[in-house]
Parts: structure tokens; sequence; C-alpha cells
């Protein structure tokens, strides 16, 4: 029997990181957790920055500890995956000139509008098809122009998160196509970098490198990762869906590749941000899309995720912390238990509420939220429930909007990340939208990962036949809705909170 090569995964998210070793045949895909670790913002002065050096200290010690655990195996290649928007610059020397700002930095705050009056709203929208949030890279630009004009003078290449860490490993320079669509400063119809949006910006565009897409092999690893990591010589550096909802979408276990303009089904990529839309074939950038302000990012294979992001399990993440630090430390079967014992729909708030990305106390600002809307929570089980119906009925306004753009019904909604272990949360999405939900594997990304590695190998064909491989290992758990029709009512009162 052949020995199924090695390929690593390294999944990069906003709260957490990873390195997984994965074994993929055409008949199995075998995963093994090789290394695991928090990841989380640091304030240097005024700004909150990530924490770079650490982090690729932590990725150095999961591929040391692969290197060791499959010794004696072939590790084929490595791809590193990461949230979208957030960037760093090379000098004119190849040296890292900053370390990456987190996107929630106040730096950001007011950019949208002060860029608007530089481009209307609308052509920056036709230019890019990309939703208006202040995190997006193009106002992080903005945000550095504005505090020096001649900062860019000093830049040589723009890399985002995933492009660093391929820059790290590999000593290569690259702009992946994924994560480079969630900047805003990329044209989704060229597939290419939004020049003229650029130029008007005064953002010079020397600064940016030619698209590289998922699957490419950017050759084997810097001789001084190897000799510290004891990989291979032979290990390739190879490019997932590197941001991490494209590697997620990938490993949704539906039995078919859908590129069409009128898929059945959606997703929502669970975790700290909920990333729900759909597959499609091309990107729909319409005046209907701008005004519920859809996304048009990059998928592979040359598919469009037509999406919105949703602020996610950040609220509950949050009220965690806050409770823990005021000495009350839930586990996440507790909250799911405690949201579950209070009755539905009493406390509702839009998640999206700016007020939700950097609030100093996340509890405070969800009852101060729901205050205005009608009852507030009092209690933490209540402050839970809040959160969690929030969320579910968050996805069944955005599963009608997606309706609403394609034209045709949406019967099923496949969710994927760490989210589908919360069964409360399952539940309630099926209720609040009416669709069977289907949850796919919780390590969604990193398997995606692997799987537009394994296809650069030649050992899976393509997307279609890895999904088919996934639905038959991994048969997703199904959700049937309940008590829909008193979601339904309560969902026109819930559009009307800003």
């Amino acid at each position: 029997m052949t020995v199924a090569p090695i390929i690593l995964a390294v999944d990069l998210g906003a709260s957490s990181g990873r390195v997984l070793g994965f074994e993929i045949s055409a008949e199995q895909i075998q995963m093994h957790e090789v290394h695991r670790f928090a990841n989380f913002g640091v304030k240097l002065g005024n700004h909150l920055m990530w924490n770079l050096p650490g982090l690729w200290q932590e990725v150095l010690n999961g591929l040391t500890t692969a290197a060791n655990k499959f010794q004696g195996r072939q590790i084929k290649s490595v791809g590193v995956d990461t949230w979208g928007v957030d960037f760093a610059f090379l000098s004119h020397t190849d040296e890292l000139l900053n370390l990456p700002f987190h996107y929630r930095d106040s730096q950001n705050d007011g950019m949208v509008e002060a860029a608007f009056e530089t481009v209307p709203r609308m052509e920056i929208y036709e230019a890019t098809g990309l939703q208006f949030m202040q995190i997006n890279s193009l106002y992080q630009m903005l945000a550095i122009q504005k505090r020096n004009p001649n900062y860019f003078d000093n830049v040589k290449s723009f890399l985002m998160m995933p492009d660093v860490f391929h820059w790290l490993l590999s000593g290569q320079v690259s702009n992946e196509r994924t994560d480079v669509s969630t900047s805003q400063m990329y044209d989704p119809r060229a597939g290419d970098w939004a020049r003229t949006l650029l130029e008007k910006f005064s953002i010079p565009q020397g600064i940016f490198g030619p698209m590289t897409q998922p699957g490419t092999n950017l050759g084997t690893m810097r001789s001084s990762v190897l000799s510290e990591t004891g990989l291979p010589a032979t290990t390739n550096v190879v490019l997932p869906g590197s941001h991490d909802t494209a590697s997620a979408v990938v490993a949704i276990p539906k039995t078919q590749s859908v590129t069409s303009s009128n898929p059945d089904w959606c997703y929502i990529s669970s975790g700290t941000w909920s990333l729900m839309g759909v597959e499609i074939g091309s990107p729909v950038i319409t005046q209907r899309s701008a005004e519920l302000n859809f996304t048009n990012e990059a998928g592979v294979e040359g598919t469009t995720r037509l999406l919105k992001n949703i602020a996610g399990l950040w609220i509950i993440q949050e009220c965690r912390r806050i409770w823990q630090r005021d000495g009350r430390d839930y586990s996440w079967e507790q909250m799911a238990e405690m949201a579950a014992s209070i009755a539905p729909l009493q406390f509702l708030v839009n998640p999206d509420d700016s007020q939700f990305i950097a609030p100093e106390h996340m509890p405070a600002t969800l009852q101060k939220i729901a205050s205005k809307f009608g009852r507030a929570p009092q209690t933490d089980a209540e402050v839970l429930r809040c959160a969690f119906d929030s969320l579910a009925m968050r996805y069944a306004q955005v599963h009608a909007m997606l309706e609403e753009l394609l034209g045709n019904p949406i019967q099923t909604v496949y969710i994927v990340g760490g989210g589908v272990q919360n069964q409360l949360l399952c539940q309630l999405t099926a209720d609040a939208c009416g669709r069977e939900v289907l949850t796919g594997p919780a390590e969604a990304t990193a398997i995606g990962n692997a799987l537009i590695q394994a296809t650069h190998c030649g050992i899976v064909e393509n997307v279609s036949q890895a999904r088919t491989l996934l639905a038959s290992l991994f048969p997703p758990k199904s959700y049937q809705p309940k008590n829909h029709e008193a979601w339904r009512q309560q969902r026109q009162e819930f559009g009307s909170m800003g």
C-alpha cells in the first residue's frame, strides 16, 4: 500500500493559529493536529498591532514539531492561510518595514467617509465590488498616508498577511488573489489591482506585484527555515486559497462545484467573523448589491464569493473575555447551556453595529444597544441569548438578501468552521432562515488549505473531486427549522435596527 505524502497547513485566525498535517489520497483525508496557539493584538503606543514576530515563532515551532512527528515521511508542501485585509511592507532592501496594524486599530475611524470626499461611494464600489467596512486595506492605507504622505517612498512591496508568511518561508514575493480581493484595492472583473482607483487616491502602483493564484508553487523553503525546523530540503511552499474563507469554502461537503449564477445553497464560514455567501461564476456589481453592501471576493478555480461579513462569534468571545477578567470563567458549553435556558427572541441587536468593532466592555455595549430597540438583557445568560439570537437573525436577513440578488430560492445553508461545534447557534440558524442547515468540518479552513495544495501535487484533481471526497468521509449533520414563523415575524423589526 502506497503511503500518502504529508501536506502541512498553517491556519492563522484572528484569535488562534494552528499547524496541521494531512495525509490525502483519492480515498482518505487524515488530519493530525501538530501545534495550536493563541493569537491576539498587542497595544504598542497609540496603535493596536499584530505580534508578527511571535506568530512567526509559533509557525516555526509548529513546523519543527511536524518535522519530528513525520520524520522519515515525504513532506510534500506547506501553505499558509490567514484572515483578510491586514498587510505589511517590504523595503527596497527586502526587509520588513513595519509590524502589521490590527484591523480593529482606531486609525481606521472615519477613513471610509474621508475616502468618499476624494472618490464617491458608488465609484469605489463599481471599481471593487467590495463591502464597505472601515477595516478594509484601502482605508488602512489612507490612514497611513494621512499621517505620513511620504511613507510609501520607502516601500518596495506590499504584502497581505499570508503573503508575509509565504515570503518568510520561501523568500519569494507574491500577492495571492483570494486575500488581495479583501483589500478594496482589487478589481474583481479584471482580476487585477484596481489601478485607476489607486491612482485617484495617490497610492503608488509600483508597490503592488502581479497576482498569484491558489495552487502556485513558490519553490522550496529558505535554507534558514529548513535549518531551523529540520524539514526536508524538498519541501515546497504552495499557495492555498490564502484568505481563510476561500480555503474554508473549498471544504464544504457539497457533491458538486457550483459556479452558476443561481446556486441553490449558500455557506456560512463561522468563526470570529461569520462570512455568509454563495459561490458563483462572476461578480455581481449592481446598484442593489451596493445598497445591500455585498462583497465580491475571489475564490479558487476562478470563482467569485458573493458574501457579506457578519460580526460572528467575536461578540461572544469578547463577552467571555470580560467575564473571565471579572472572575466568571464560562466554558463554551456552559455559555450555550446558559443561552438555551432563556426564551428566544426577547432581546435583539444588530451584530454589525459599528459599536461592536472594538468596545472596551462588550457585555455593557450589547446591553446599551439592546435597550434602544426594546428590552435590555440583564443577566449573563440573557446577554448570551441576545448575542446568539441576533446572529441567527442576521443570518436570516442576509439569506433573504442573497435570494433577492440571485433571483432564486436558496434551499440549504452549509455551516463550516469552528462555529459548527455550537449546536445551539446551528439550530437557531435553521429556525431563523427557515431552511435546512448542514454542518461541515470544524477545521474546514485547514482542510481546504491542504486540499488546494493536494490539487497542485496531483493527489486530488479539482475542488469538485475534493468536495465529493469530503462528503463521503465527513457526512454533514442536519438541522431542520423549528418555529420559523416566530422568527419571520420578528425579522421586519430587526431590519430597522441601525
